[in-house]
């Protein structure tokens, strides 16, 4: 892949929309002017050129091909797994008069059947399908009848093996190129690291595709990650303060956790809403209809909602449970603020969270090389939530993005944290471990380090240890906080199986011996 240019039936080069494109811009989308790279891609597609795009949420990734959908010849077929956006955008397009239509899995088969007739016709501009129905053959004949003037893959980072949204239909998409070796094509996503990027052209078969990469900073995002404090949640000081009527989206991994949450909120006075799978599909709808419509409302959900949703003034995106990857965080907290305007993203977290992260892999029938790969994506999500340093900075540097740091919007460079010489607490914290038999997770430790005579530590006879006491002059809070420091950075292992029992890791002998600092 090279950026700037690439060969098809010879030398095409990137070239400037034609002024056809301009009014069209106007006409139709309502935009006075393109945002970006968006000339360049438009231009570059509607030469014949095959691109891969790589574009922040909200940052008009469709209109990229959109446009040279109308501009070519022929239908420009659209692969998108969000059924939301499917038909959010052709409804759209539909309104400002284009032929446009969608297969999807929500058709009854007349519908479907006056789709394909449709398109085999050619009275379609775009047709948007979900992969699974593209791959099949009947959709596949279908193909071989239409006239076809662009290939779009939407979503493209589903076809990463490693990645948090693998779609397996994603890998079959591949053979388009063979099957039109004349038709451009182009690939998006607003989420890909560069390892990422390289498995989507070598997948998708786009080894010429020129490259244009948007910058994946949203300077209007404010980020902020704060500890889980014991027995209190913050949550409610952070929707405390924004703004009247503002929208946003609580993020939990269990159902469980998002009715909860949901019925906490409802307690305290908010227009909250649950929505996950095991709800019926018209609630869900309901849910996410009244989301789109009305202010001020609170949806809780599981990592899939917000997939494709068309709501550009979601002011706060604020996750209570740890994400699996910076992609996922990126992508999720990327749905807030798509009109520009400043918004939120925060995330509340603590020792338990990794520990049930670190659970979670190795109890998974995933073979080694996958575990190698979500340990690594764990630990970057842990870099970002332990770092002092700016975390724009950090969260841009794992999409391959230098930024200067001091931003401006995080809570890092606007409260800069004090740090200090923590040696001789992380000394007593690591005896401490030791000393109680490598059995026990942080909350004992912590009662036994601040000398809690509590029931379990009396019984365990750990009230006599050496250690009892010595940590006295710190509250729990801090104590828990530099556990949770401890286990981040590999001075402590926990247990494969999620109950946080700790225990010595090689890295904390040196530390315990005095040969080195922390």
């Amino acid at each position: 892949m090279r950026e700037g240019t690439v060969r098809y039936d010879g030398a095409v080069t990137s070239a400037p929309p034609p002024e056809e494109a301009r009014r069209l811009l106007r006409e139709i989308f309502g935009h006075a002017d393109f945002r970006g790279r968006q000339a360049e891609i438009v231009g570059h597609l509607v030469a014949g050129g095959d691109a891969l795009v790589l574009m922040p949420t909200g940052g008009g990734k469709s209109l990229c091909y959109q446009l040279p959908a109308l501009l070519r010849e022929g239908t420009a077929v659209v692969v998108s797994p969000l059924l939301a956006l499917m038909k959010d955008q052709v409804d759209a397009l539909r309104q400002n008069g284009v032929a446009a239509a969608r297969l999807d899995s929500t058709l009854d088969a007349g519908e479907a059947r006056r789709v394909e007739a449709d398109f085999a016709a050619g009275r379609l501009k775009l047709l948007y399908v979900a992969p699974e129905r593209l791959v099949t053959p009947r959709f596949g004949e279908l193909l071989g009848r239409a006239t076809l003037g662009l290939l779009a893959i939407d979503e493209a980072h589903c076809v990463s093996q490693w990645g948090h949204d693998f779609r397996p239909e994603y890998l079959e998409l591949g053979a388009l190129r063979e099957r039109f070796p004349q038709v451009p094509r182009v690939a998006l996503t607003a989420t890909a690291d560069p390892a990422t990027r390289r498995e989507i052209a070598e997948r998708l078969l786009l080894p010429d595709a020129s490259i244009f990469a948007a910058s994946f900073d949203r300077p209007n995002l404010h980020y902020r990650i704060v500890e889980r404090e014991r027995g209190r949640e913050p949550l409610l000081a952070f929707l405390a303060g924004q703004p009247a009527g503002a929208s946003g989206i609580v993020y939990r991994r269990t159902r469980d956790g998002v009715e909860t949450t949901a019925r906490q909120l409802v307690a305290h006075g908010r227009d909250a809403l649950p929505y996950h799978a095991g709800l019926d599909k018209a609630v869900r709808e309901r849910h996410q209809d009244r989301f789109r419509r009305d202010e001020g409302v609170i949806v809780v959900a599981t990592v899939a909602f917000g997939m494709g949703i068309d709501k550009p003034d979601v002011r706060f995106v604020a996750h209570l449970d740890l994400p699996d990857s910076l992609e996922a965080f990126y992508q999720e907290s990327g749905r807030a603020g798509r009109d520009g305007l400043p918004a939120d993203s925060w995330l509340a977290w603590g020792l338990r969270d990794l520990v049930l992260a670190r659970a979670r892999i190795e109890r998974s029938e995933a073979d080694e090389a996958r575990k190698r790969v979500e340990r690594r994506k764990l630990e970057a999500v842990v870099a970002l939530c332990e770092t002092v340093a700016c975390r724009r900075q950090v969260l841009l540097r794992w999409f391959g993005e230098e930024h200067p740091g001091s931003c401006g919007a995080c809570d890092n460079c606007l409260e800069p944290v004090a740090t200090w010489d923590a040696t001789e607490p992380v000394r007593k914290a690591l005896s401490a471990v030791y000393r109680t038999g490598q059995r026990f997770g942080a909350r004992h430790v912590v009662d036994v380090l601040r000398g809690e005579a509590t029931e379990r530590a009396v019984e365990r006879g750990h009230d006599r240890l050496p250690v009892f006491g010595i940590g006295a002059d710190l509250p729990a809070a801090q104590w828990s906080e530099i556990f949770r420091q401890l286990v981040a950075r590999g001075f402590l292992a926990t247990d494969g199986e999620g109950y946080g029992t700790l225990a010595l890791a090689a890295a904390a002998r040196p530390v315990l011996r005095g040969d080195e600092p922390v």
